[in-house]
């Protein structure tokens, strides 16, 4: 019989994991000896909880199982909660895994070290921000616990909560035995396909919305087969750019409403019929819009559920639903002039002397793209974002709905860690916060790149309240701490300095490469322009409602 350990870590591979990130703990300490001995799974140590949390998170992203995050009882598992809440809301399948006290030391009577109200309040915290928990305190129980758990985290794609106590670690148990998927019931799901197929046939401009769950639920590719099949437009929201990365052909592009290119708000905001297949409807993907979503003439499927107008069909996971139209459907050529619209993005930037815009560091990473191939990226929140989306088409994680700053550079750590070059946008803002966890890639042969928008300032803040010198930062000379670290690292203020360091980075390989991009404070990409003129437009039209 395994040990319970070694039993969570085989169950964890068996359900998609791929590799662990954490940071140990004296609650956690028995469990990271069986992780580094046992090698079932890779283990990857950072420097501060919060980074564990997005650097599964992005891992789990990227390669569509799950992400692991394990931490010490306490003083770790509170410092990933803010993550963890992020994983959520953004539909992440991160397993947090917390170190606990053993039997002996819950009845000892005293205070226990970490312990915040009670010896429970860890557990009580997570249930908030985790869509099931299990505390294995039994070895005849443990190994049914984490089988439901782990399928939880599969089917919902949210992060769910693992309590370890440390004297549970060698228990003998029972092998986890996967639980089966749980499938639409087949009469409910052939009335919903029908009904949908209905609803098209009867549409003359209808529209394909996508966002994170189509990643999430891996039906990316049976997506572009029916969007081909039905030749109808695909867009994603602003928290889904990068999906179908690989599909240009059917994407015409990103929606950003009023900040958004006008053919894209055009055709998704005077379509007959919207589909939004995995769709968050966040103020990050609607707020602009100008024209709010309408039950009548849309058709939403996401967290299990198709809503057709007044219809609710309950139990209906995303991948039965797409692969039962694809399976029905029937061609419709006479749609395919809708998919003509293409994106253009910003390239054949002037290497010349002239000062860094936002939006220059699009279009010289297009042009890098040309050159050298697409990269899949990470982007934290802020302009860097934003930038992000005057940018191909290319593979994106980032934080579009919950906005927590921190989440780039780890997330782009986790990336690295799958396998993976990725690209980094991270403002020095946020650098500030989680941007030393670069220095964790030496230990692991990581090479990514990092672009750091350094305008000495909170400028997302600042286009809000320019009033504020709470907005100002000081200038901390990132690049000349990349070698103490063990990357490169380079700062550039002109166009043709950043064009040149940008091949110089690609060419580099076994070490991180830091491209610190000074920019002037108060300069902001045309996209983040459009977002905030769009934005106090719309307030403006709410305070005259």
């Amino acid at each position: 019989m395994p040990t319970l350990a070694t039993a969570l870590l085989e169950a964890l591979k068996d359900h998609g994991a791929r590799e662990i990130f954490g940071i140990p703990g004296d609650f956690v300490l028995p469990f990271f000896k069986v992780i580094e001995e046992s090698n079932i799974l890779p283990n990857f140590t950072l420097s501060h909880e919060p980074a564990v949390g997005f650097a599964a998170d992005a891992a789990a992203r990227y390669h569509g199982g799950l992400g692991v995050a394990v931490v010490t009882y306490g003083a770790g598992a509170f410092n990933v909660v803010n993550a963890i809440a992020g994983a959520y809301a953004e539909r992440s399948p991160v397993v947090v895994i917390a170190g606990a006290p053993g039997a002996r030391e819950r009845t000892s009577g005293f205070l226990l070290h970490h312990q915040a109200r009670t010896v429970d309040t860890q557990l009580a915290v997570f249930k908030e921000i985790t869509c099931d928990q299990a505390v294995l305190s039994d070895p005849a129980t443990a190994p049914a616990q984490i089988a439901r758990v782990l399928r939880s985290a599969k089917e919902m794609s949210l992060p769910v909560y693992i309590e370890f106590p440390r004297d549970m670690v060698a228990a003998q148990v029972e092998e986890v035995v996967p639980l089966p998927r749980r499938e639409a019931d087949p009469d409910a799901l052939a009335e919903c396909a029908g009904e949908i197929l209905a609803r098209l046939a009867a549409s003359a401009s209808p529209v394909l919305v996508v966002d994170v769950e189509i990643r999430r639920y891996g039906v990316e590719a049976q997506i572009a087969a029916l969007a081909r099949k039905l030749n109808l437009p695909v867009v994603t929201t602003f928290m889904g750019r990068g999906l179908l990365e690989s599909a240009g052909d059917v994407v015409a592009g990103t929606y950003l409403g009023a900040a958004g290119d006008p053919g894209i708000t055009h055709l998704v905001e005077e379509s007959d019929l919207v589909l939004m297949f995995g769709v968050i409807l966040s103020d990050t993907n609607f707020a602009l819009s100008n024209r709010a979503p309408d039950h009548r003439r849309t058709i939403m499927a996401s967290s299990r559920e198709v809503q057709i107008g007044h219809h609710v069909y309950r139990d209906m996971p995303l991948a039965d639903l797409i692969g039962a139209l694809e399976k029905r459907a029937s061609p419709h050529a006479s749609r395919q002039a809708q998919a003509r619209h293409r994106p253009n993005y910003p390239r054949g930037m002037l290497a010349d002397d002239r000062p860094i815009a936002p939006s220059d560091v699009a279009s010289a990473i297009n042009d890098m793209f040309d050159r050298h191939g697409k990269m899949p990226m990470t982007a934290d929140i802020g302009d860097c974002l934003f930038t992000a989306m005057e940018i191909d088409n290319t593979a994106l994680a980032a934080p579009g709905y919950y906005a927590g700053m921190g989440f780039g550079v780890p997330a782009g750590v986790g990336v690295a860690a799958t396998g993976l070059r990725p690209l980094i946008l991270v403002g020095d803002g946020a650098f500030q916060m989680t941007g030393w966890e670069i220095g964790n890639c030496r230990r692991y042969g990581l090479d990514p790149i990092v672009v750091l928008f350094n305008n000495c300032s909170w400028e997302m803040l600042r286009v809000f309240q320019p009033e504020s010198r709470f907005n100002n930062l000081d200038d901390w000379h990132f690049a000349d701490i990349a070698k103490s670290i063990g990357g490169v690292g380079e700062r550039v203020t002109t166009r043709r300095e950043l064009a040149a360091a940008l091949d110089r980075a690609v060419a580099r390989r076994g070490q991180f490469s830091l491209i610190e991009v000074m920019l002037p404070r108060g300069s902001t990409s045309d996209t983040l322009a459009r977002f905030v003129s769009g934005f106090k437009s719309a307030r403006e039209r709410a305070a005259t409602v």
